[in-house]
């Protein structure tokens, strides 16, 4: 059985670590954010933060997950950040000691599902697991409906997938198909399937047409489609699409008190930041009263079929998927 600190240090590697940021000194009054999220992302919330909270400064810290649920708990003692944001929930679960509850009006709007245990966290958005693939180069090649379908032969050198024990997206699709097929699943994905260890590589092969299709995240397909390449489309799966939430926390203790934590946080769930990312960026939110449909191309959540997976589950299962993975590995010779 892993032990929770043994856990803690594998979840950190896979999410990987970037060298960190920080602007100068926190102000009295600023707020400190940790984030993961890419620079558009983080753009995109702070310009709405301008408008909603102009008394606060917001400063950010990014990093890999990882790296910031380690910097975290180092300061635990003496907290230097007061709110972090865009980790999965099962990170969150690994590290839930670090965080302190709030009850935001906000969550009031969100889909019950992407509300963490005793107000610990709340997700923020939801990235939907799917097939991306390429129309031209599917060639005599039907697409794919279900998951089950990329497991037949003629799917061999056409697909790319992830590595779950490199990449935390991948993880959570792979966990889901996983849940669904079991070993055999796995053996037959990975006999037919490119393995990458960048989960950005799915994506940008699929849509540069160096492959058929690819499991990756519902936001980076569509983001060619909205940049207008027309022979990508996404699929969601017969079996069932897979959701993984991100989520926004207060750190226990924040550096700049409770009131400044509270009000990014508020700022980050809210439904002008949550529209935002959502027309800027494609991040589908956790919001249950936005309508994605109307803003954008893609299907409303509860349009699509989502097989459920537990993201809690999918944390303590670590190494049990991935010793599974790496047996389907051996067994294609990779």
């Amino acid at each position: 059985m892993i032990s929770h600190t043994q856990y803690k240090t594998k979840l950190a590697a896979v999410l990987g670590s970037a060298s960190l940021f920080l602007g100068s000194a926190a102000l009295a009054d600023d707020v400190v954010m940790y984030t993961s999220n890419n620079v558009q992302t983080i753009d995109t919330a702070i310009d709405i933060a301008r408008e909603k909270a102009p008394g606060l400064a917001i400063q950010k810290v990014t990093s890999g997950t990882g790296a910031l649920m380690k910097r975290i708990e180092a300061e635990a003692a003496n907290p230097l950040g007061d709110v972090v944001w865009g980790a999965g929930f099962g990170t969150m679960a690994a590290f839930k000691q670090n965080f302190q509850p709030y009850d935001s009006a906000e969550v009031k709007g969100l889909d019950q599902r992407f509300i963490g245990p005793d107000n610990l966290w709340a997700g923020s958005n939801v990235h939907v697991m799917i097939i991306m693939i390429n129309e031209k180069q599917l060639k005599d090649i039907p697409a794919p409906k279900s998951w089950a379908d990329l497991f037949d032969p003629k799917w061999k050198g056409k697909l790319i997938v992830g590595d779950p024990a490199t990449s935390g997206s991948t993880y959570d699709q792979m966990y889901g198909i996983y849940q669904l097929f079991g070993q055999d699943g796995f053996d037959k994905l990975v006999a037919n399937a490119d393995i990458s260890k960048s989960s950005g590589q799915i994506y940008k092969s699929v849509a540069n047409g160096e492959y058929a299709a690819g499991i990756t995240m519902e936001y980076a397909a569509y983001a060619y489609i909205a940049g207008g390449q027309k022979e990508i489309r996404i699929i969601y799966p017969e079996e069932g699409a897979f959701a993984a939430p991100e989520a926004v926390a207060i750190i226990k203790n924040p550096k700049n008190g409770d009131k400044a934590a509270q009000q990014l946080y508020d700022v980050l769930l809210s439904k002008e930041v949550q529209e935002a990312e959502l027309t800027d960026n494609f991040r589908r939110p956790s919001r249950a009263d936005i309508d994605v449909a109307a803003l954008t191309e893609l299907p409303n959540l509860k349009d699509i079929k989502v097989e459920a997976t537990d993201p809690l589950k999918a944390a303590a299962d670590y190494d049990k998927i991935i010793g599974a993975w790496k047996q389907a590995m051996e067994k294609a010779g990779k």
